[in-house]
């Protein structure tokens, strides 16, 4: 995730006349508004989508929804890599580039950026904090989904509800990654006494037929992914399963393209998500449906782009921002992002849960989280009525969770 290039993707409309050709910034006429955008586009664990998601909100929002308070919103993208020396890197040129906030995309290194941000008074704003770093403590930062423990919490909490009592479930090797398998999990195997074990697979090299035959042999209630690389990760461990002849439910994490990609292995199976997912429209509420059809038509315009989850949570995390800063008076600053964005009380965010960002603990706004079932037709149907809140009790004992 690192080359470090700024793209002010707000301002870079074509030449052409007609009116899908138009620079959606072009008709607002306020100083522009410069965020940076912690991409992770490459590197041993990129996450495809979260660039195509912010391209496409930026369009959106400078186009649909007339900026912030008439200015247009221009998007300084940094690639990033994993690495902490790149998200460092990253965040002196969003500093000396005068942002007045930085987007995490799912950042592995995010922690790299905050002591030069923080120093410099720039908010770390994202979804959920991949960096287990930048997840435990408040200060500077502000994500409007839940912890990463929400969702496996969530989920195990759901598997437990409907009778599944064993789970085995694999996470890319990387240093981050050790704390959810080797103290997370078993910490809330005990709490919701369930018989649980985790493994990991190579970053670089993953096997996953070798990884399917590890969680198979044990036969689990539950077996899959507590987070996953990418998409094709997805899919290859799908079908791994139910060739090793797994019968059990298969979860995804937050992958989508699986189901399309193998229709007769998904079915059954499960996958969590921070916001509403095309997939599942048709249960959203009636509101959030015409929110779904509109990020989808702007994503799916991103010429070369990706979609799924990733797509649809930066575009959530983007035009959450854009909403929650529209009507303030005078010149943002990150001082008055951050004490707004701060401020916030059930404030309803895009396709995604009524937040509070105002926890003194926590740098997310919400703990309530989705948990989605497979169907036969290939939806996806929430297995609990809407957002699903894991147990307080828990997720205390979690340090930045609550």
């Amino acid at each position: 995730m690192l080359s470090v290039a700024a793209l002010a993707l707000a301002g870079c409309g074509s030449d052409g006349d007609s009116e899908a050709d138009a620079d959606p910034a072009a008709s607002l006429d306020g100083p522009p508004i410069k965020v940076g955008f912690l991409n992770p586009s490459s590197g041993a664990v990129p996450q495809p989508g979260a660039d195509t998601g912010a391209e496409a909100a930026v369009d959106y929002i400078n186009g649909e929804l007339g900026g912030i308070n008439g200015s247009p919103l221009e998007l300084v993208s940094c690639d990033t890599d994993t690495t902490p020396e790149k998200a460092t890197a990253c965040a002196n040129q969003f500093v000396e580039d005068g942002v007045v906030a930085v987007m995490d995309g799912f950042n592995l290194s995010s922690s790299a950026t905050l002591p030069a941000l923080t120093a410099a008074k720039i908010p770390l704003v994202g979804m959920i904090p991949f960096d287990s770093v930048t997840g435990a403590e408040a200060e500077n930062r502000v994500y409007f989904a839940a912890p990463q423990a929400s969702f496996l919490v969530g989920a195990m909490q759901a598997f437990k509800e409907a009778g599944k009592n064993s789970v085995t479930l694999a996470l890319v090797d990387t240093p981050s990654s050790h704390q959810t398998i080797d103290t997370l999990l078993p910490a809330l195997a005990g709490a919701l006494e369930m018989d649980a074990n985790g493994v990991y697979f190579s970053p670089t090299n993953p096997n996953f037929t070798a990884l399917a035959a590890t969680i198979a042999k044990e036969n689990p209630d539950v077996g899959g992914l507590v987070a996953s690389p990418n998409e094709a990760a997805c899919t290859a461990l799908v079908q791994a399963l139910r060739q090793q002849g797994y019968e059990g439910t298969i979860f995804t994490a937050a992958c989508t393209d699986y189901i399309a990609a193998a229709p007769e292995e998904a079915a059954g199976g499960a996958l969590y998500s921070s916001t509403w997912l095309p997939a599942a429209a048709e249960h959203a509420p009636e509101e959030v449906q015409d929110d779904l059809a509109a990020a989808q038509e702007a994503i799916e315009s991103v010429e070369g782009g990706t979609g799924g989850f990733y797509a649809y949570a930066e575009f959530a995390q983007f035009v959450t921002f854009a909403q929650a800063l529209d009507g303030v008076d005078g010149e943002l600053t990150g001082e008055t992002v951050l004490t707004t964005l701060k401020g916030l009380k059930d404030f309803p965010s895009f396709l995604g849960a009524d937040i509070s960002c105002d926890s003194p603990t926590s740098p997310n706004c919400t703990t309530e989280m989705l948990l989605f079932e497979v169907q036969d037709d290939g939806t996806i149907a929430p297995l609990t009525d809407g957002f699903l809140q894991p147990v307080p009790e828990v997720l205390a004992q979690i340090p930045g969770a609550t």
